[in-house]
């Protein structure tokens, strides 16, 4: 029964920021289909995946075990090809405490996300098993560069990653890093970096910041650090030089946002 999940932006949850689960399951000619939204919480063995509702589902009768079978198939692939995860886990109904709407606490940081040029292409080059190995090997490298510098991991989205750090110039510093180190590996990066204020209650990370911080990456190109002038703003006296990128509409969030690419 091959389960799949994509993490992607939730308004109500960032900590293991949201997401989309889908699994599929053979009987004979028929097809069962679920999919529905998730919460995710913690990272690595620790990750826990919660339904956020009770989860959609759907049968298909397609008459022959090999139309079934080549039905199975073609759903399976165009979940890798949208850049889900396998998951191994179960996803489980989520016993809400009765205490859920405690006040949340206010904090505010520089948020890193980092995400892998052309990842589904390079899978599909290298095969599972050799993906897998260069895998392990990317999240071992930001890993490392995230300790040198004090970030702190909030989250992974199958091939990339959300991390905070209280210092602009160490977060900017880890992505130039992250990039560098991950270069060895054949891999190219995007990296956005956005500063704002968030909530934390628990594991859940709630907050604008998080999106704007999104929107920022996927405006970067390959082997591109884009920083939003929050960040800029920041760091007068850092070091570092920023080019100006123009101002730019980001998907979903409001009013318009001038950028920077962070030079060598």
């Amino acid at each position: 029964m091959p389960k799949f999940l994509r993490i992607g932006v939730h308004q109500s949850n960032v900590s293991g920021y949201t997401s989309k689960a889908w699994w599929v399951r053979r009987i004979g000619s028929t097809v069962l289909l679920k999919w529905g939204a998730v919460e995710v919480h913690g990272v690595g063995d620790g990750r826990k995946i919660y339904w956020t509702l009770p989860p959609r589902a759907k049968t298909i009768r397609c008459g022959t075990v090999q139309r079934a079978k080549d039905y199975a198939k073609a759903a399976i692939a165009r979940r890798r090809s949208h850049r889900y995860e396998p998951l191994a886990g179960n996803i489980a109904i989520r016993r809400r405490p009765a205490n859920r709407g405690t006040e949340l606490e206010q904090a505010l940081a520089t948020i890193l996300f980092v995400d892998i040029v052309q990842s589904t292409e390079k899978a599909a080059q290298l095969g599972d098993s050799r993906w897998t190995q260069v895998m392990n090997h990317y999240y071992a490298a930001v890993r490392r560069e995230l300790k040198t510098l004090r970030g702190k991991e909030v989250v992974t989205t199958g091939d990339g990653l959300l991390a905070t750090f209280d210092a602009p110039a160490s977060g900017v510093h880890c992505a130039t890093a992250i990039r560098e180190a991950v270069r060895t590996l054949g891999l190219e990066i995007r990296v956005g970096l956005h500063a704002g204020e968030y909530k934390v209650s628990g594991a859940d990370v709630v907050g604008l910041a998080f999106h704007v911080g999104a929107r920022v990456a996927a405006k970067a190109r390959a082997g591109e650090v884009l920083v939003s002038s929050a960040v800029k703003d920041l760091m007068p006296q850092s070091g570092f030089r920023f080019k100006d990128r123009g101002v730019h509409r980001l998907k979903g969030v409001p009013e318009r946002w001038r950028l920077y690419r962070v030079e060598h």
